[in-house]
C-alpha cells in the first residue's frame, strides 16, 4: 500500500487507474481498493484527487499560471471537474482562493498544516446546520 501510495505522490499529474497502482501493490484490484482505504482512510481516488488539489493550492498562490493551466498541470482532465473537487475539499473557487494573495512567509511546517485539506474532502467551516 505505500509502494502505491507514494506512486501516487510522485506522479499525480500522470493519468493514473487503479489496475497500475494496484499492480505496484502486488494486490488484486479490488483488494486494493479495500485495504487502501482501511489504510489511509479514503479512497485511492480521492486520496489522489486531494494531492492533486494540495499542489493546486501551492500554485495558485505562488505563480501566476492561469486556473486552466494549473488544472491540466496538476492532472485533471477538465476544468469543471477541477472546479468542483477544489470547492468540495477546500470550501472556495480556486479563484476565490487565489485571491486571499500570496502564502504569508511562516516556517514550512505550519504552514503545510495549516493549507493542508481535509483528508475526508469535507470543506472547513461547511458544518450542516
Amino acid at each position: 500500500m505505500l509502494r502505491a501510495r507514494d506512486a501516487m505522490d510522485r506522479a499525480f499529474a500522470e493519468p493514473l487507474d487503479i489496475p497500475a497502482l494496484a499492480a505496484i501493490a502486488h494486490v488484486s484490484e479490488a483488494h486494493f481498493i479495500r485495504t487502501f482505504r482501511a489504510t489511509f482512510g479514503e479512497t485511492p481516488h480521492r486520496y489522489l484527487q486531494r494531492r492533486r488539489v494540495e499542489r493546486s493550492m501551492f500554485l495558485l498562490r505562488s505563480t501566476e499560471l492561469s486556473v486552466t493551466e494549473i488544472c491540466f498541470q496538476v492532472g485533471f482532465g477538465s476544468l469543471g471537474t477541477f472546479s468542483r473537487t477544489f470547492r468540495d475539499i477546500v470550501g472556495e473557487s480556486p479563484s476565490a482562493y487565489r485571491a486571499r494573495g500570496p502564502v504569508p512567509a511562516v516556517p514550512n511546517c505550519f504552514a503545510m498544516a495549516w493549507m493542508r485539506p481535509s483528508s475526508f474532502g469535507e470543506a472547513r467551516g461547511s458544518e450542516p446546520n
